[in-house]
């Protein structure tokens, strides 16, 4: 029974091990591969949901960007590196948020202008000048002209893998006509809603005139040849966000490595060890 139970214990850890060794191996260099994207949506003293960050805490985060030497590119920038390998600047990050929330306007317009920031909106085009919570067209259009970039997050938000064709052709097209008729621009980029897609929408994206998408998956972007797949960073609203948004933008990969084991550990039924494994 004894040995039993050890042998358990041994293939429980076993991967623990493996992952801390090579999370000590790559610790070094981790800081300097692939571009971070950084994934937000609400900005207000007012909501108290995991996606919603307060005024302080997103300064707090703009703030150290602009001190540590990050330059926030738009998608084009990161898509002309990963096709073609044209240059970026130095310390690249792409800030991004979805939905199209009118606090995106109110609060977190004014602070990325303090820091000389400029972020890309995913507008679901539909609620645009439709609901109280949602940007106007006006704000839209004010943050366009002072260097904001905005792309498609379809026309409602739907869930594009439950679409039926025609409905995701909808979505995926006239969202972006909507939104090249309103802001004068082609519009090349999508996040997909809730980081619902699969090889169908992939290819109807494609198809509706899309260069690349945008995914939901936590970690950083890579050259790879797929572009309608591309990673992000979600930042939630957590106890220590500032410990959370550091860990996750410098230590990427290493937080996803450690959610990997956590998952696993969890799935093998090693739920107490699972429990030891730290995540942000």
């Amino acid at each position: 029974m004894f040995q039993l139970s050890k042998k358990k214990i041994v293939l429980w850890l076993l991967p623990l091990f493996v992952i801390l060794v090579a999370f000590l191996v790559y610790l070094p260099i981790s800081s300097f591969a692939g571009i971070p994207v950084l994934n937000y949506h609400q900005v207000n003293d007012e909501g108290h949901t995991a996606l919603t960050l307060s005024s302080y805490a997103f300064d707090a985060q703009m703030a150290f960007l602009k001190k540590a030497g990050y330059t926030a590119i738009t998608p084009t920038q990161l898509c002309d590196y990963l096709e073609n390998n044209a240059s970026l600047p130095a310390n690249p990050v792409l800030i991004t948020f979805d939905d199209g929330y009118v606090d995106n306007y109110q609060v977190a317009y004014p602070i990325l202008q303090k820091y000389g920031l400029t972020a890309t909106i995913f507008l679901i085009s539909d609620f645009v000048d439709t609901y109280k919570s949602y940007l106007t067209w006006a704000q839209v259009q004010e943050m366009q002209n002072s260097g904001i970039n905005f792309a498609s997050h379809t026309l409602s938000h739907a869930i594009l893998t439950k679409e039926s064709n025609d409905s995701l052709q909808a979505q995926l097209v006239k969202s972006r006509e909507a939104l090249e008729y309103r802001l004068h621009q082609k519009i090349e980029f999508l996040a997909y809603p809730g980081g619902y897609y699969n090889r169908e929408v992939i290819r109807m994206a494609k198809e509706a005139g899309y260069r690349a998408a945008f995914t939901i998956n936590f970690g950083r972007t890579y050259k790879h040849p797929n572009l309608f797949s591309l990673n992000r960073i979600p930042i939630f609203n957590t106890t220590h966000t500032f410990l959370h948004f550091w860990l996750r933008l410098k230590l990427t990969q290493e937080m996803l490595a450690l959610q990997n084991l956590k998952d696993y550990l969890k799935n093998a039924g090693a739920t107490t060890l699972a429990s030891w494994v730290p995540t942000f």
